[in-house]
């Protein structure tokens, strides 16, 4: 195995590489950048229906997660696609799998934006 960068060089070498996925996910995908929009758009809006900080950090943290989400999704089809144009069951399940995950982030994002806004209207069941 070859030896690598220590300390705050190998950091700043990780946080490089890493800006440089966030730059080809938002430039290659366009649910990226919806998804992204999305955040802007939103935290605005956290900030005014959280009454505390543990109420914002659900509502900016669901949609975050989403892009995290989006993020492994990206790069699960590019790791299928990778392999060839050769179709193959595994492999369009791994696609549809990671759509999936998304769609299921999707939707929690939906059930805390919604349970809170639900709660700051006063308008719970419970």
């Amino acid at each position: 195995m070859k030896p690598g960068h220590r300390g705050f060089v190998r950091i700043f070498k990780a946080a490089g590489y890493s800006w440089k996925g966030i730059k080809a996910c938002y430039q290659n995908e366009s649910a990226f950048r919806q998804e992204l929009g999305l955040l802007l758009v939103l935290s605005p809006l956290a900030m005014w229906l959280s009454n505390n900080a543990v109420e914002f950090i659900l509502l900016i943290g669901s949609v975050v997660m989403l892009l995290v989400v989006e993020l492994l999704n990206t790069a699960i089809e590019m790791v299928v696609d990778r392999q060839g144009e050769e179709w193959h069951e595994l492999s369009g399940l791994a696609k549809d799998l990671g759509s999936a995950a998304v769609f299921v982030m999707l939707g929690l994002c939906v059930l805390v934006w919604g349970a809170l806004i639900i709660s700051y209207l006063d308008l719970s069941p419970f």
